[in-house]
């Protein structure tokens, strides 16, 4: 593992969070975390469990390679990950934007502070790239994210598009000023 931060949410039920930047190295955890979510939340992301659990090792250390990716680790709810977030430079965004992607957090874990670090490591590394805005996508119906991201500072873009993975849901554009 790469990088490694911990913070600590002033919400009740908090606990310590560890935040680690993980690399190609670290396939075999994010293959089993991110199919873990699109498992129990396949309307929250834009690809599906069949599709990711088909992946090799070759695919999981390419999008490794092609993103920062972020686990989270809360002291007394396991040795494993129990939430994730990412972030990557899309090539058809505006210059100086770049895409929040994979956010999830376990069941078990919400509640204890996890998500807002999350999106904070995605943040940060905005920053330090050089970045000028921050986007992503949440579904239509997922409230509770949408507050979340709401409290991190993002903003409706007034973007909606169907879900890529069930285009009978529709997904909202949010945005957040980095520079």
């Amino acid at each position: 593992m790469s990088e490694q931060r911990t913070a600590a949410d002033a919400g009740s039920g908090s606990r310590a969070v560890e935040i680690r930047r993980i690399g190609p190295d670290d396939w075999q955890v994010l293959r089993d975390i991110r199919l873990a979510a699109l498992r129990e939340a396949p309307s929250a992301f834009g690809s599906t469990y069949a599709r990711e659990a088909a992946f090799g090792e070759a695919e999981w250390r390419d999008r490794l390679a092609a993103r920062r990716t972020f686990l989270a680790y809360v002291p007394g709810l396991g040795a494993g990950p129990v939430g994730i977030s990412g972030g990557y430079v899309d090539e058809d965004s505006p210059p100086g934007e770049v895409e929040l992607v994979s956010m999830w957090v376990s069941p078990t874990a919400r509640g204890h502070g996890v998500a807002a670090p999350l999106v904070e490591a995605v943040l940060g590394w905005a920053r330090d790239e050089g970045a000028q805005t921050v986007h992503l996508w949440v579904t239509v119906g997922n409230d509770r994210a949408r507050r979340l991201y709401e409290r991190c500072g993002f903003i409706l873009t007034g973007e909606k598009a169907p879900l890529p993975s069930d285009p009978s849901l529709s997904e909202l554009g949010m945005a957040h000023a980095v520079a």
